[in-house]
């Protein structure tokens, strides 16, 4: 169990202590952005279940490969709220209340919606360019995933959660996300699975390219950072 205990500190206790100290101080206050995105995500899941709301919330989120780039690109950013209509919402809802929360704590709220609109544009992307590569080619897709909406939150919520552990040094667990991703492409060979898999590719690009900016020393490294806020503080000899 001491072995498991120190496994989980070494793994987590930098997002631990972050996040807790966040909550503890502020409560719902530290997560302004992810409860905003909470909501509206519930509303339009709320919305497109209703016969009047379903063409509203199609014409203004649902992203499919084969709509005009510009068109594609205008609705991407709500395309980031909208849920699947075939999944259950709750489920969802806590990934992002979670994911999203932990992501604004740690990287601030326009950072952590940079990197889920980065990771939702990627698959986005994607699924263009694999239907043109074509079904038997390597990467490709078939021609009838043109027609398929978009993954929505999904693909914001694998890319948020593997640059988060990245970043903090949880190297294990990002792994772990990434090689589930891969088993879903393997399992259940579908457009949502490859887009988080296009999503987690970009990620992966925004990693280097901090890693590289770490290299040349513009900013500590977490490792650093992680171990002296870990490292418990020697207690001083008083003076008599």
């Amino acid at each position: 169990m001491n072995r498991l205990a120190r496994w989980a500190r070494t793994e987590w206790g930098l997002l631990y202590v972050t996040v807790r100290e966040a909550v503890a101080k502020r409560s719902l206050r530290a997560l302004p952005m992810t409860v905003g995105v909470v909501c509206l995500t519930g509303l339009l899941q709320y919305v497109q279940n209703q016969p009047w709301g379903y063409p509203i919330v199609q014409n203004a989120g649902a992203v499919r490969a084969e709509d005009p780039l510009w068109m594609a690109l205008l609705r991407t950013p709500l395309s980031l709220y909208v849920p699947a209509l075939d999944l259950p919402v709750w489920g969802a809802l806590a990934q992002i209340l979670f994911v999203f929360g932990v992501a604004e704590i740690c990287l601030g709220w326009w950072r952590a919606l940079a990197i889920a609109y980065v990771a939702t544009l990627a698959g986005t992307l994607y699924a263009r360019t694999g239907i043109g590569f074509g079904a038997h080619a390597p990467f490709g897709l078939p021609w009838t995933d043109a027609q398929v909406v978009d993954t929505g939150p999904s693909a914001a919520v694998v890319g948020l959660a593997v640059f988060v552990s990245w970043r903090y040094g949880a190297y294990l667990t990002a792994g772990a996300v990434t090689l589930a991703m891969v088993a879903e492409v393997l399992l259940k060979e579908n457009l949502a699975g490859k887009e988080h898999l296009a999503a987690l590719m970009a990620v992966g690009m925004l990693c280097l390219a901090v890693a590289v900016r770490h290299r040349y020393g513009q900013e500590p490294h977490d490792r650093l950072t992680r171990t002296r806020r870990l490292r418990p503080t020697p207690a001083r000899p008083k003076v008599p």
